[in-house]
């Protein structure tokens, strides 16, 4: 399902920010609907008790969301009081921005939700000779399709049948034909394993958006998104490195010899491999020097779902709170 609305054009009929006002008075409405209903929803969410509570409210939760951000001017709108609870990453071309979130089951497994919320350009011809740009806003519902999904790591779907994660990094890499959007993520899968994700976003004529590309040369295999399974006691780094400009990643091995290809037993061995852009591909780097690089993305995302021995299992984004000084 695809959200249209013209930026010169605001004819919304059936929201709650129906009127024709100006992109203040806009950003005012969203700000006050934010705050009493959406942030209070959120809430409500991540405390209820029984899994049809939490089914109800996060019902709830989409209805509002998309009823707030299909209005143009809350693409400038951060949501600020949401960010310690909702994953909202904007591209660094701000082409698109995600607002993503997830919920815990019962049964250890985690299911994802979200929009992308992206502007579209359009030239239309007028006249002869004249051509014209329209820029609207196109959102897309995230589906979490991924327990439908065979074969993950070789399927290219769209927003309907997503390979639901939560992101914490998008990377831009341009070829002479095509943009690509790198999307670094991580699933919880189920209580006996977890995964780190290397996904890959691109935006179709139409702008629909898709994701999964053949930009991987993996060791010889080229999937269209790489996926590693490891404990869920244990955690695996997956970066960025500006320096390198390049993906670093822990090597992960199983713990015992015999358990090779149990992905629940398996943990990062301290070593680092890695990709590298060229020729349009991310190209497989083995025994990597890993950097340990300052990024100032990483004091808002803190990985909130490592569920290793003496991590925070929160479902929250959150900013690591600030070590007190002792009195001397």
């Amino acid at each position: 399902m695809r959200r249209t609305i013209f930026y010169f054009l605001i004819l919304i009929s059936v929201t709650a920010f129906s009127q024709e006002i100006s992109p203040e008075m806009q950003l005012k409405k969203v700000d006050n609907f934010t705050q009493s209903e959406i942030k209070p929803l959120v809430k409500q969410l991540y405390a209820a008790k029984s899994t049809e509570e939490q089914n109800n409210i996060n019902k709830q939760l989409l209805s509002a969301f998309e009823e707030a951000i299909q209005i143009p001017e809350t693409f400038n709108y951060e949501f600020d009081s949401l960010k310690k609870a909702i994953g909202i990453l904007i591209s660094p071309d701000n082409r698109f921005r995600i607002i993503h979130w997830n919920i815990a089951k019962s049964d250890g497994t985690f299911e994802y939700f979200g929009f992308i919320q992206s502007k579209f350009t359009e030239i239309k011809k007028s006249g002869t000779q004249k051509k014209t740009k329209i820029e609207t806003l196109q959102l897309y519902p995230l589906t979490d399709k991924s327990s439908e999904i065979k074969n993950p790591e070789n399927a290219i779907t769209d927003n309907k049948k997503w390979f639901g994660a939560l992101y914490s990094r998008i990377i831009i890499k341009k070829t002479k034909s095509k943009i690509y959007y790198t999307l670094l993520g991580w699933d919880g899968n189920d209580k006996f394993s977890q995964k780190k994700i290397i996904d890959v976003l691109t935006f179709d004529p139409t702008g629909t958006p898709r994701f999964g590309a053949d930009i991987f040369n993996y060791d010889r295999k080229f999937p269209k998104r790489v996926i590693f399974e490891f404990s869920a006691t244990c955690n695996m780094s997956l970066k960025f490195s500006n320096k390198k400009d390049s993906i670093i990643f822990g090597h992960l091995a199983p713990t015992q010899p015999q358990l090779e290809g149990q992905f629940q037993y398996y943990c990062s061995d301290m070593s680092f491999d890695g990709f590298g852009f060229k020729k349009g591909k991310w190209n497989y780097m083995p025994d990597v020097h890993a950097v340990n690089e300052k990024d100032e993305k990483d004091k808002f995302y803190n990985d909130p779902h490592d569920r290793s021995e003496g991590h925070n299992q929160s479902t929250n984004y959150s900013i690591p709170e600030k070590k007190k000084k002792k009195k001397k």
